[in-house]
């Protein structure tokens, strides 16, 4: 198990060098080649849009790091929990324990992110450059314009207000700053925002780049999550003590105003991006079958990055702003979270909470307590569950590929099963993907599940040693149609999210929701916002600002435990391979908590600021909690 190495987002500043230098050996003999002056990137465009390209690698493998923020919620589990997961969980961070802290929301990094960001505003929009091209100007503004507001997005929905720095500073700078209150967070992104907007119309832009669209998007999550519960400070504060007991909820919240007024705001945001945009099958009227739901929603996930059989490329459309990957060892996402009989690392694994959430194919939900549901818990679900979810019995890629004869069937094992050996007795057999495997079984999902959504289905990717090419999706074209319809709900509009709603459902082949109350319909949403936009560190977020974390990350974690007898009469012999002819399987859901003990604590609504920046900056006030 090893950190996956980041690479440089496109092109790098010593590569320009050598290339824009050529021959110049005059050139060459003054600067060394890793050290250019600021006043040449200010000079040459394609110095400086190295400069602003390397700024992206704020953003790191986007959501595809090897801990993933769905292990902070629930949605999966961590395998490997001695990094810090597990403390975020049991609800055990301050501002000295941390516990996991991801590049892509570090608090310090990301003002690194954003320095370089208002250095870019700085030399572009003084004097003090000497790039003529009105055109690569404006495309470099607002690309900075864009990330420097995503960045500070990503620290406003982690940690609530923060100190708003608009220059780069130098040594000699009074560095102690004051939170600027919510209110003001959020409309200094969107100022960024519609800067970006203006500036990057009718601009080419190559893909990964930020993009006018890119622009319209955050705006609309930005507008959402103000809207939200946990940012109406009267609403927040009839929820939890803790904030309740803040004597300065203005960082964390709106405290008065007209709340229907910014959910009408984020309707029309979202609109916005909606008309903008065009999405992937979007304007179906009736369900699609089973099978092609299942590949519609594989093929949004793979976001034309798979040469898999029956992948359909030009679901790339859905995709609004992402992170892709050139490098033939950029990444290796299949490795970090695939099965361990497959030699990966099963790094985060989806929890029973999870798999139990998905509906039946005929839209009614999924019991433990009904007999025949119980008997066969993986048939007959919503097309997405196996776009998403690797169960016991799930085919998947050929393993005598990575561990030749032991499955000809292909076949993920994630339990025990009778066999008979080759004396005539019958053993119980670990299967390959478990932690009693005879392949790395200290790899092994906890769970009893495996990932499936963002691993490329390709069979002749083998994850364990090659790399994969699927793009992350910072934004998607469905993430707006959700906030449209979450705000259409609020605002009393229930026809027009019940539309957008069913359409999603259409694409994936499940049978359209009708009727019921405004908070009827707002469960209906909730659930369904949660399987559509699985894994995409939406979830984190989203059960925050709704406060429903308490009963929902405040679960303990559910594994499944399956075993396989021998029906009368019946044997098999190795290899073992699923076959309901032969065996009687039994399911059994299983509370745990030997490897996280899971606690909801109100503090961890927010992120703590950390001992050594509150030293650095008295003017720092800590969250609530800490």
């Amino acid at each position: 198990m090893k950190l996956i190495n980041r690479n440089t987002y496109i092109f790098t500043l010593i590569l320009l060098v050598l290339l824009g230098s050529g021959c110049k050996k005059d050139f060459l003999s003054v600067q060394p080649p890793t050290a250019i002056p600021a006043e040449l990137v200010w000079k040459d465009p394609a110095l400086a849009q190295a400069f602003v390209t390397e700024i992206y690698n704020g953003l790191s493998v986007g959501g595809f790091a090897e801990q993933m923020l769905s292990s902070v919620s629930d949605e999966s589990l961590f395998t490997h929990p001695t990094r810090g997961i597990d403390l975020v969980n049991s609800s055990n961070i301050n501002p000295t324990t941390l516990g996991w802290v991801d590049a892509t929301w570090d608090y310090n990094q990301m003002y690194n992110r954003i320095r370089s960001c208002n250095i870019t505003i700085e030399r572009l929009t003084g004097t003090d450059n000497a790039i003529t091209d009105q055109n690569i100007k404006d495309q470099l503004l607002g690309q900075a314009y864009f990330l420097r507001a995503y960045f500070y997005q990503q620290l406003l929905r982690f940690y609530g207000s923060v100190p708003i720095i608009t220059k780069s500073y130098s040594l000699d700078d009074d560095f102690k700053v004051k939170r600027a209150t919510y209110e003001e967070c959020v409309n200094f992104i969107l100022k960024d925002c519609e800067e970006s907007f203006k500036l990057l119309t009718g601009k080419g832009m190559q893909k990964g780049q930020a993009n006018s669209l890119a622009a319209l998007a955050l705006k609309s999550r930005v507008l959402l999550y103000a809207a939200s519960d946990l940012h109406d400070i009267p609403a927040a504060k009839a929820k939890s003590a803790v904030i309740s007991a803040y004597p300065t909820p203005e960082f964390l919240g709106y405290l008065s105003g007209d709340r229907n007024a910014r959910w009408d705001s984020a309707q029309k945001a979202a609109k916005a991006v909606m008309d903008a945009g065009t999405g992937y099958k979007m304007g179906l009227s009736a369900p699609v079958s089973e099978a092609e739901g299942r590949v519609n929603y594989k093929s949004i996930a793979m976001g034309g990055g798979s040469k898999a059989p029956g992948i359909d490329a030009s679901a790339a459309s859905e995709l609004i702003f992402a992170r892709y990957f050139i490098d033939r060892s950029d990444m290796r996402y299949g490795r970090a979270n695939g099965p361990n009989g497959y030699h990966n690392w099963a790094g985060n694994t989806p929890v029973g909470l999870l798999v139990d959430d998905y509906e039946m194919a005929d839209g009614t939900k999924f019991s433990w307590t009904n007999t025949a549901q119980k008997a066969m818990p993986y048939q007959n679900r919503d097309p997405r569950f196996y776009a998403t979810i690797l169960y016991d019995a799930a085919g998947w890629k050929p393993r005598d590929k990575v561990s030749g004869g032991v499955d000809p069937a292909n076949q993920i094992q994630t339990g025990e099963y009778d066999l008979k050996d080759d004396k005539g007795n019958t053993i119980r057999l670990k299967g390959l993907d478990t932690r009693g495997s005879s392949i790395e079984n200290w790899n092994g999902s906890w769970t009893g599940y495996y990932t499936h959504k963002f691993i490329d289905p390709d069979p002749n990717i083998v994850d364990a040693s090659q790399p994969q090419f699927i793009p992350w999706p910072f934004f998607r074209y469905t993430e707006a149609v959700m906030n449209y319809i979450e705000a259409s709900i609020e605002l009393g509009q229930l026809s027009e999210a019940e539309l957008w709603l069913n359409r999603i459902r259409f694409r994936s082949g499940m049978p359209a929701i009708t009727g019921g109350s405004k908070e009827e319909l707002k469960e209906i949403y909730r659930h369904e916002r949660r399987i559509e936009m699985v894994y995409e560190e939406q979830r984190y977020h989203d059960t925050r600002r709704w406060m429903t974390a308490p009963v929902t990350l405040g679960r303990k974690t559910t594994y499944i435990k399956v075993s396989g007898t021998f029906k009368p009469g019946k044997t098999m012999s190795a290899p073992y391979h699923y076959d309901p002819a032969v065996y009687d399987y039994t399911y059994t859901p299983t509370t745990e908590t030997a490897q996280e003990d899971r606690k909801w604590d109100d503090k961890i609504y927010f992120r703590p600021f950390t001992r050594d920046e509150i030293n650095r900056n008295n003017l720092l006030i800590q969250n609530p909690g800490y």
